[in-house]
């Protein structure tokens, strides 16, 4: 175990130019972040820009989540989406978190959609936490199923065909246009490669034409705008081009890892949108090296506002957060595990869960909604 940086380092000034500063480093640290944290200390990353920008690592002797209480905005937050109170419209979502740039809620729709509905507000991403069905689109049907990501440009002619049985589903709505993220060093193939996207075919649509009126409910600027035809407008034939609704299940994510270190969640980003990011959780190897971190470190993330959805499986790093769940963590105020994480999972070789996390660059506001269905304890989870 590294006591001291300087038993690693050779000479003492600075070793590499970044942004207006020489990257330094004084007192006791290690040289490699994640690995051989000083005995007796708690590494916290203090960044820029959701782990991309300018970074230090700062090493505490205490947690820096054991706070005795917390007064103000800044304290973490959790949501359960099952008791978040439903629209009236069982087929929009109830927002929970929202900005100028995205809006982040759940929706439980039930039967065949009595209208067709198209977003002019932006593009939206459904992720089918329970339940199955069909989403019809302009481009053709797609089936979907629990796991599903949906994302449906903006614009785009819908509506929701469900399955028997109960329905939840995570609804993010962008602002602007949705896309993949660039993967960089780790080549177009990793995560998932883009011929794994699942697009929609017209020839295979059963929406027939039956002789009465049809109505297209518009949604621009939250408002919403009634159109009717006399014949079903979902009767394209073909289409050709790069924007259409795409289908993904989050067991065909497979995530980049380290057995050496613990790499930061934005590696794990699955789709991009302006001002925010959507990152899959999903089962890999925990590190094998006996001095890099297994559990998530701590970070207070000062350009990001996080927030997680818990899917499935057993998320190790937060106790007492069940499936449907979701947790809101604000810029400024320190992220990490919950006490007892890091003992928990020295006996297991894998995680086991599934979850999806948005970051935003842009701070969130819990709607009124958030407050008919908030943890109001979950701050303090993090007691010893």
């Amino acid at each position: 175990m590294i006591s001291s940086g300087t038993a690693r380092r050779v000479g003492n000034g600075p070793t590499k130019k970044r942004g207006f500063m020489y990257q330094q480093s004084k007192g006791k640290f290690t040289p490699q972040a994640h690995v051989g944290i000083p005995k007796g200390t708690y590494e916290d990353e203090h960044g820029r820009k959701g782990f991309f920008g300018r970074v230090s690592h700062l090493y505490h002797t205490h947690k820096p989540t054991s706070w005795s209480r917390i007064e103000g905005p800044c304290r973490p937050q959790a949501f359960n989406t099952y008791k978040a109170p439903a629209q009236k419209d069982i087929f929009q979502p109830t927002f929970i978190l929202e900005n100028n740039d995205v809006k982040i809620g759940a929706m439980g729709p039930e039967g065949i959609q009595p209208y067709f509905f198209r977003n002019g507000d932006g593009d939206t991403c459904y992720f089918i936490h329970q339940g199955a069905g069909t989403l019809e689109t302009d481009f053709g049907p797609l089936k979907y199923s629990k796991g599903d990501y949906i994302v449906i440009p903006k614009g785009t002619t819908t509506r929701f065909s469900t399955d028997k049985g109960e329905q939840k589903y995570l609804v993010i709505e962008s602002h602007a246009e949705m896309n993949l993220p660039e993967k960089g060093l780790i080549g177009q193939h990793a995560l998932f490669d883009i011929a794994m996207l699942e697009t929609p075919n017209p020839e295979e649509s059963t929406s027939l034409a039956i002789n009465k009126e049809y109505e297209v409910r518009i949604k621009r600027e939250n408002q919403f705008t009634k159109v009717f035809y006399d014949f079903n407008p979902l009767d394209v034939v073909g289409w050709k081009g790069d924007l259409t609704a795409v289908k993904i299940n989050i067991k065909e994510f497979r995530p980049v890892g380290s057995h050496r270190y613990h790499v930061a969640p934005s590696v794990h980003s699955t789709f991009l949108g302006q001002g925010f990011v959507i990152c899959s959780f999903v089962p890999r190897p925990f590190e094998t090296d006996p001095e890099a971190n297994r559990v998530p470190f701590y970070h207070r993330n000062i350009d990001c506002d996080e927030v997680i959805f818990y899917h499935d499986g057993d998320f190790f790093s937060r106790k007492n957060m069940g499936a449907g769940m979701i947790s809101f963590h604000p810029f400024g105020i320190h992220h990490g595990p919950h006490p007892k994480a890091a003992e928990t999972v020295k006996t297991k070789t894998m995680t086991d869960e599934y979850a999806v996390m948005v970051d935003t660059y842009s701070p969130l506001h819990p709607t009124d909604a958030a407050k008919q269905c908030e943890w109001t304890e979950y701050h303090l989870s993090w007691k010893e």
